[in-house]
């Protein structure tokens, strides 16, 4: 089964969060060629205070 992990600043809604979920099964799954039945995501959202990027924090 593939697993795809997304990480992300928070901030999105429920609605938005399962809408994100089913477009990345589809994508996926019409690519491989797996099943979506198979396919995993996960969301986490990571407090801004926890990113860098360029070196510098984003909180």
């Amino acid at each position: 089964m593939p697993l795809i992990q997304i990480s992300q600043t928070p901030g999105l809604t429920t609605e938005q969060k399962a809408a994100v979920i089913a477009a990345v099964t589809k994508a996926y799954a019409e690519t491989s060629g797996k099943p979506e039945s198979s396919v995993w995501v996960t969301l986490t959202d990571v407090p801004r205070e926890n990113w860098g990027v360029g070196g510098v924090p984003l909180g």
